[in-house]
């Protein structure tokens, strides 16, 4: 366990707004190299703003920091707004805040939330990380959305802990316009353990796509990012697509990898350890922009639109995020059926 002195340094007088509420924030419970604090917040749903030209109006992401340490994670700087103390980008899969009293303040917002204005839940951080097993915010945040009509929903997450919830998503679902994201970034369990290190396995993320489905949710897989030089490759594309299709996912999309300058460090060094042929190559990628040349951000594109037609899958012509354009409503096929309950993690 990390001493609290250094996850928390004292912070001088002067701290205002989320710094001085960091520093305040109460001590929860502690997990394996992590700590976890209750962060007294003002607002839940942010306004959204992207370098990435997502067109999200909302978003809601009920922990600050996430347990599932992802090498190439786009939102280790968020953390920065916290203070200078908090610039470590270790600190945010080290250092996770849970939101506190989050289903009153969603419960006040919504009431001067215009509906047409989409919601994501879990764009920085995910809803459905371990703690949230006890902690069960996103669950309390699903029963107030269960108490609503004609809202716009997306959820994206990496659990297969959202299968506990699918009672509260059937409700939402029936009465407003709800989509699910699986990201699965690759199906190959070795690599995910190291990629994602503490994210459930690929498999059960599968099956948690095909229970969704059979519970009649519209559930979808999301691979991403791909990583060049290493689940970019057509075969790669097409395989991963074949299996969005077996677990009848109602779309399947993929982005490339983007790195922000607090994601680099990280991933070049996971890169470094574990695809040292490929250093040079993505040294040079990345050199000067945190995205990928639009050329290839093109053949990528082509080659998932390619791969969804051929198993008869629907693209996601937006931001994967988004309510609209998830496609039209698949019924699940006989092959998603709930299989037997397993653990969380291998």
């Amino acid at each position: 366990m990390i001493p609290a002195a250094t996850l928390f340094p004292i912070l001088p007088p002067s701290a205002t707004g989320l710094a001085r509420m960091a520093a305040e924030a109460s001590h929860v419970a502690d997990g394996h190299n992590i700590e976890f604090r209750a962060l007294e917040v003002r607002s839940l749903l942010n306004k959204t703003t992207s370098k990435r030209r997502l067109s999200l109006p909302y978003s809601i992401n009920p922990y600050r920091g996430c347990e599932f340490a992802c090498r190439y994670c786009y939102a280790r700087y968020t953390h920065e707004f916290l203070g200078p103390a908090y610039r470590d980008p270790a600190l945010f899969e080290q250092l996770i805040f849970l939101k506190e009293n989050a289903a009153w303040l969603l419960e006040q917002e919504l009431r001067r939330h215009d509906p047409a204005d989409e919601i994501a839940l879990g764009t920085a951080t995910d809803p459905y990380q371990p703690i949230e097993r006890t902690a069960r915010i996103t669950r309390s945040l699903l029963e107030v959305f269960a108490r609503r009509s004609g809202l716009r929903l997306g959820i994206v997450t990496k659990s297969r802990l959202i299968e506990r919830d699918i009672d509260l998503l059937t409700e939402i679902h029936r009465r407003n316009t709800l989509v699910l994201h699986l990201t699965i970034t690759t199906p190959d369990a070795a690599l995910a353990r190291i990629l994602e290190p503490r994210a459930p396995r690929p498999d059960l993320r599968f099956r948690a796509v095909r229970r969704l489905r059979a519970a009649g949710l519209t559930a979808g897989i999301l691979c991403s990012p791909l990583l060049p030089g290493i689940t970019d490759t057509p075969q790669a594309i097409d395989a991963m697509a074949a299996r969005a299709a077996e677990a009848g996912a109602s779309f399947f999309a993929a982005e490339p990898l983007f790195l922000k300058p607090c994601s680099r460090p990280t991933f070049v060094s996971f890169i470094r350890e574990h695809f040292p042929q490929l250093s040079a190559e993505y040294e040079c990628r990345f050199a000067v922009d945190a995205f990928a040349a639009p050329a290839y951000q093109d053949e990528l594109r082509g080659l998932v639109q390619q791969a969804c037609r051929r198993h008869g899958l629907a693209p996601r012509s937006t931001d994967a995020l988004l309510t609209r354009d998830a496609g039209p409503v698949r019924k699940p096929s006989a092959a998603c059926q709930a299989p037997a309950q397993q653990t969380l993690f291998a």
